[in-house]
């Protein structure tokens, strides 16, 4: 069986990098074809001699790295891909990769982080930060209800959805009108002899709370920021991302922004870290499932995929508002039951989502898809 793997962008690392990853190393004789490449930050986990690029890899620098002035190629882009010779494409998708056109009797199955969020419920905030008006605000929102026609359309060709949580399994029914497997992305837990060395309720140490995140202003760092400003409490945020100058900006003193750690470092601050803090929105969200893997509770904002990964009093809190307030009510919660929480039981939930799991679930799919 002859494999490909399409992907939206090779050019940071991330949770749907993460799941690409492991897709790779499942079929590790597949190529991977991707929009854009960049070599110097992604080499080192997809060699060039696995990548194939579309025409967009040609454009000048200061143009690929201005994603908005790209949309109107990036649906042709996946139609580029010559993929006639192969028996089943998976793509990894948050946007545009799904669009490939394969042969009657290749199957394409699509594993979707998300319907493109930009043009479907995150459309009017997408647009409101463009801080465009007149003729220009007009335009893009033709280019939008264009996107999304060809998006309707692109969902069509594919074969069978996976969803990486319950929440997008919803997204894709409403938008694409399609019903999809919902397989957990894959978790890199550690092991646990750290764990076992320690009491049954986890102890306090370094009393810091820790975000991973892309600094992006829908992960709502900044929410988290203005509410541990105001309770004086230590934050260490780790990632880089279009918000990070603000962020610094608005960040007293007992926040620390890291910027981007890899990940022997990161490891190392879930490991001593006091609480992880979740406070945007997300389809999985594979960052609180990786503290827990470390026994750490988890304060989450009470939508998407953390309603599916975190068990109030057992694992960690939710709180039901992206506000300072709510979220310092939620830390105030957190620390109040602190005690009551167990690493291992925190450990023992987070195994549900293990690499392993993931590719059993992965294969027994494939053989359900392709002889069905």
């Amino acid at each position: 069986m002859k494999v490909a793997l399409v992907h939206d962008y090779l050019t940071r690392f991330g949770g749907a990098e993460r799941v690409l990853l492991e897709l790779a190393e499942m079929f590790p004789e597949a190529p991977i074809y991707t929009f854009l490449y960049d070599e110097a930050k992604m080499g080192g986990y997809f060699p060039v001699g696995r990548v194939r690029v579309s025409f967009l890899q040609k454009f000048p620098k200061w143009l690929r790295s201005r994603p908005k002035y790209l949309l109107p190629f990036l649906p042709v882009a996946p139609e580029t891909f010559d993929l006639r010779d192969f028996d089943l494409v998976i793509s990894s998708s948050s946007a545009f990769a799904k669009g490939v056109i394969t042969r009657p009797k290749t199957v394409h199955i699509n594993y979707c982080h998300n319907p493109a969020r930009f043009l479907w419920d995150y459309s009017h905030e997408y647009l409101g930060q463009q801080k465009v008006g007149g003729l220009r605000q007009l335009f893009a929102k033709l280019a939008i209800s264009y996107l999304r026609l060809w998006d309707r359309a692109a969902g069509q060709r594919v074969d069978a959805f996976i969803a990486n949580s319950r929440a997008t399994a919803g997204r894709i029914q409403k938008f694409y009108r399609q019903t999809a497997k919902v397989i957990y992305p894959p978790v890199y837990l550690p092991d646990t002899e750290f764990l076992l060395a320690k009491n049954e309720t986890v102890e306090e140490g370094e009393e810091y709370f820790l975000i991973v995140s892309q600094l992006t202003p829908y992960k709502k760092v900044d929410v988290a920021i203005e509410a541990f400003n105001k309770l004086g409490l230590p934050l260490v945020i780790i990632g880089e991302g279009p918000q990070e100058e603000y962020l610094r900006s608005i960040a007293k003193e007992n926040i620390s922004i890291l910027g981007w750690r890899s990940d022997k470092e990161t490891a190392e601050y879930y490991k001593n870290c006091y609480a992880f803090v979740f406070p945007g929105e997300d389809d999985f969200g594979i960052a609180p499932v990786e503290a827990m893997g470390y026994g750490k509770p988890v304060l989450a904002l009470n939508a998407g995929g953390a309603q599916e990964t975190v068990l109030p009093s057992m694992t960690g809190e939710l709180f039901n508002e992206a506000t300072p307030e709510v979220l310092a009510d939620g830390v105030r919660r957190l620390r109040e039951n602190y005690k009551n929480y167990s690493p291992l039981v925190i450990r023992k939930w987070a195994e549900k989502f293990s690499e392993e799991r993931f590719r059993r679930e992965i294969m027994e799919f494939i053989e359900k898809v392709r002889y069905n």
